[in-house]
């Protein structure tokens, strides 16, 4: 389905939290501090940054935050079908693993903040894009299953 790209959505996959290190935490938004770690100490790919940079609609948390130009600044946006695979690992894998309906991780994320945090009011806001990119990959998947 991803082509020549299953590797680098996969890599992106495992490295899209890593801003969230408190030895990178310059911003405390881990998907800026992430993508300016990768690009600049271990040069990493563009199109790896991108993702991580703008992974689960990160520009709505990154417009609450106040960093929204930085982040468009500093990255290109990715494709939009690299990001709903990532989106879509993202949003249906639990903190322990575990494989999740996307609004079950959607609820989980939800409970984990207060309703006054930033971070519940950009997953509330995020909540219907990320929803229809997991919904977008699980279509294009089921022409797979046999």
């Amino acid at each position: 389905m991803l082509g020549a790209h299953a590797d680098l959505v996969e890599a992106s996959a495992w490295l899209h939290d890593i801003g969230y290190s408190p030895d990178l935490a310059t911003t405390g938004f881990h998907p800026l501090d992430g993508a300016r770690y990768l690009r600049e100490a271990q040069k990493a790919d563009e199109a790896l940054v991108s993702l991580v940079a703008y992974h689960s609609c990160a520009v709505v948390e990154a417009e609450e935050r106040g960093l929204l130009a930085p982040l468009k600044d500093e990255f290109d946006a990715p494709p939009d079908d690299l990001l709903d695979a990532l989106t879509y690992a993202d949003m249906t894998t639990g903190p322990d693993g575990t494989h999740l309906p996307v609004e079950r991780r959607l609820s989980e994320i939800l409970e984990r903040y207060a309703p006054e945090d930033l971070v519940h009011r950009s997953i509330t806001r995020a909540s219907p894009v990320l929803v229809a990119s997991v919904k977008n990959i699980e279509a294009r998947l089921s022409h797979f299953q046999v």
